[in-house]
């Protein structure tokens, strides 16, 4: 029972994120609800006992993706009018709504009708240890590439952010 109203709180906490995300003006309050949806993911990914899944969203995504997207839109000097006007906004989000609730009520019965049984697990699958073991002895190149291409990513966005102050000061 409390692990039933620990996920509806969790779950609440995600579908209120994701809803900032898309409903915000400003982009600092959209990057913190993303940061409140992967932390509400992560909530849930411990509930379900996935030591590994939670330590990675807590590190991946809201360790490095939040602060990432948090440091680019403080360098960006965003001036309203740069952003696109949005008339219509809250209608695309109703219709798309609506265009997709039929297709996941589908879905959603398709799946649930399906009767899957899954084979029991090694002893230790899916545990830091196991994949920390696996991690940096199998996989330490590409994981190493994907450190040094996020290092880059970041460094090019502020770049292209901090370009046009650049400019001005040689016009100057």
């Amino acid at each position: 029972m409390l692990e039933n109203n620990i996920f509806i709180i969790l779950s609440l906490f995600l579908v209120g994120g994701s809803l900032g995300m898309i409903l915000f003006k400003e982009t600092i309050f959209s990057a913190f609800s993303f940061l409140v949806a992967m932390l509400a993911l992560a909530g849930e990914f411990a509930l379900l006992n996935n030591s590994f899944l939670f330590m990675a969203q807590i590190m991946v995504s809201v360790g490095a993706v939040v602060v990432l997207g948090l440091m680019v839109i403080i360098t960006l000097n965003k001036q309203d009018k740069n952003l696109p006007n949005e008339e219509h906004k809250f209608l695309w989000i109703i219709f798309s709504t609506i265009l997709v609730l039929p297709f996941s009520l589908l879905l959603y019965k398709a799946l649930s009708s399906l009767h899957l049984s899954f084979e029991e697990t090694k002893e230790g699958y899916g545990t830091l240890k196991m994949v920390g073991e696996t991690l940096f002895s199998r996989w330490v190149l590409p994981f190493e590439a994907v450190s040094v291409l996020l290092l880059s990513a970041m460094v090019g966005a502020i770049t292209i952010a901090r370009k046009d102050d650049y400019s001005k000061k040689e016009e100057k």
